[in-house]
């Protein structure tokens, strides 16, 4: 499972996640940092990322376009980068069953 860390969320996150999910990225990390939304989820279309964002942006883009990719919407704010990675890990396994899942485009966590 590939996960695409929004802008929104600090590239550190990285280093708090565990080995099953090495194949994850941040956008800052693929060149996207000045990118809009649209083309972010364009990248994570084509290149099988599942995009993990604070921003209804992306499941806005996803109600008008489908999916893929698929959208985490992470709906608690405040979060530091710790408390995303433990979300993240906490949730892993429904995230998980997310992706596998071809009838739903955002999974959102609270």
């Amino acid at each position: 499972m590939k996960l695409l860390f929004d802008q929104n969320i600090s590239f550190r996150v990285l280093r708090l996640l565990p080995e099953t999910l090495a194949e994850s990225q941040h956008i800052k990390d693929v060149g996207l940092s000045d990118c809009n939304d649209s083309d972010i989820w364009k990248f994570a279309k084509q290149n099988d990322y599942t995009i993990v964002t604070f921003d209804a942006d992306f499941f806005d883009l996803s109600t008008l376009r489908g999916f893929p990719p698929k959208i985490v919407w992470l709906r608690a704010n405040g979060l530091s980068t710790a408390q995303v990675a433990e979300l993240i890990v906490e949730h892993l396994f429904d995230i998980r069953l997310f992706v596998s899942n071809g009838k739903r485009g955002c999974m959102e966590i609270y």
